[in-house]
């Protein structure tokens, strides 16, 4: 028997390769499906399961794809109504992969399909099991995602949610390895560890939310803190559970080379968002007036969900050449399927044609530091919990994900400096600012984290961010 965790950190996202004798299983897919197909020819086995542990909003499993090229059949947990061709398990169902089980376990509560799914080796031993956002290491899924106006409440989900965990994941055996779908970054939940593996005694004796005295404890603490879920999951859902345009057509659409005097014409008859997916060291120094710049070298796909939000809104890329292939793939896995092109030669070549070009004024942090006075403005971009533990005096926090909530109180006759954690959110704050006329700010090169070690001006004094939460 062999189990692979399959991590993509970008999305915080694990999906697991089940290998027992020639016949194989897959849990939770990702979006494109060739490593999968390159794992088992590698292997010789034959692909006879695609496990869901719940229908996903925050990526698009590949789950459809991955059946029509294996004939592999897909499996849901009770409750389930797809729209297409599956195995709708029932409680406590039984499926063999060679000499090796898997016992479906209805663990409803983040969804109510929510589906855990239990290994039994071939020695007949509970070895692991497959949570989904049921159990994450450090925390549980977040119960609000499957509310339904006037019938189901996230305090009734979360109650769902204690007693399948009391029920089906507690009574299991301490030894038992936990392999969630996501960790530490993923909005799934709010309070995950870094690790990506563990066994589930550790998660007794260390889980917050299996460590509650009560139901109405578990409910109050889990549904505390959070914050609304990025607009764009619903949508994934939708192409979860109805299903999508295959992944080719979609790269293959999507790998159209718009030359730089064609560019301006095709974005304004497609109506698309211009899309610069270089770094903010780049971006800054020149771009293409009103594009949008979020960096390929880091979360990407969940900020192009959650500030782009429609994933219907056709998208033409500026990107580093060669890295097109990339953008799309990344773009696809959060069901961003209408790229309809891209420029070809990059930047350079809108450049050296000589059409208009715009930039961001930035600065680094000793010269902020030079610069600042009592009168400044500075606004800051982070999360809430990163601002509460430790941020400059009287800086105003304005949140990255609800900048189409804030833009329009911006005064642009009042200059103020921006930052963020590292200036990779700063930079796409930046652009969404440019591409509203909004223009007289400075950004900060390195954001709070440069801005820390220049010790130059009063900051409030740090609070651990877990106890923020």
């Amino acid at each position: 028997m062999k189990v692979e965790q399959i991590y993509t950190g970008c999305l915080a996202q694990g999906a697991y390769y089940i290998v027992s004798e020639s016949e194989a299983a897959i849990i939770d897919p990702l979006r494109e499906i060739k490593p999968y197909l390159d794992r088992l020819e590698k292997d010789g086995v034959t692909l006879k399961y695609i496990f869901e542990t719940h229908f996903h909003a925050d990526f698009v499993s590949g789950h459809l794809d991955l059946s029509k090229k294996t004939g592999a059949s897909i499996v849901y947990g009770p409750t389930a109504q797809p729209q297409f061709e599956t195995i709708v398990a029932e409680d406590n169902q039984i499926f063999e992969i060679g000499k090796v089980k898997i016992k479906a376990l209805h663990t409803p509560g983040h969804t109510m399909e929510s589906t855990t799914y239990l290994l039994i080796d071939e020695n007949g031993v509970e070895t692991a099991i497959f949570t989904g956002d049921t159990l994450f290491l450090g925390d549980v899924g977040r119960p609000d995602l499957a509310q339904k106006a006037g019938s189901v409440t996230q305090e009734d989900l979360a109650g769902i949610l204690y007693d399948s965990l009391q029920t089906k994941i507690m009574p299991l055996d301490d030894n038992i390895t936990v392999y969630p779908a996501h960790g530490a970054g993923s909005a799934c939940g709010k309070n995950m560890q870094k690790e990506t593996v563990d066994i589930l005694g550790n998660q007794k004796r260390t889980n917050y939310a299996l460590n509650q005295p009560d139901k109405e404890s578990f409910i109050r603490e889990v549904l505390d803190g959070l914050t609304a879920p990025p607009k764009y999951f619903g949508m994934n859902v939708a192409m979860n559970k109805g299903g999508y345009e295959s992944f080719e057509t979609v790269m293959d659409k999507g790998l159209t080379p718009i030359f730089a005097e064609d560019f301006e014409a095709f974005a304004e008859e497609t109506g698309a968002l211009i899309l610069d997916t270089r770094s903010a060291a780049d971006f800054h120094k020149g771009f293409i007036p009103n594009s949008i710049n979020i960096g390929l070298k880091g979360d990407f796909a969940p900020w192009v969900g959650t500030l782009i939000v429609d994933v219907k809104h056709p998208i033409l890329l500026i990107s580093e050449e060669g890295t097109e292939e990339e953008a799309i793939t990344r773009l696809s896995r959060v069901g961003f399927d209408n790229v309809v092109g891209y420029l070809k030669g990059g930047f350079d070549a809108w450049k050296n044609t000589g059409k208009e070009t715009d930039e961001v004024k930035r600065i680094s942090p000793s010269e902020f530091a030079e610069t600042f006075n009592e009168d400044s403005k500075v606004i800051d971009v982070r999360k809430l919990t990163e601002y509460s533990a430790e941020h400059i005096n009287n800086a105003y926090n304005k949140p990255l994900d609800t900048i189409s909530d804030w833009i329009t109180s911006i005064d642009d006759s009042e200059h103020f400096f921006l930052h963020c954690a590292g200036g990779y959110r700063s930079m796409i704050a930046a652009s969404i600012l440019n591409s509203h006329g909004i223009r007289n700010f400075t950004e900060i090169e390195g954001g709070f984290n440069g801005i820390k070690k220049t010790e130059k001006f009063p900051t409030t004094d740090f609070v651990c961010q877990s106890k923020t939460l």
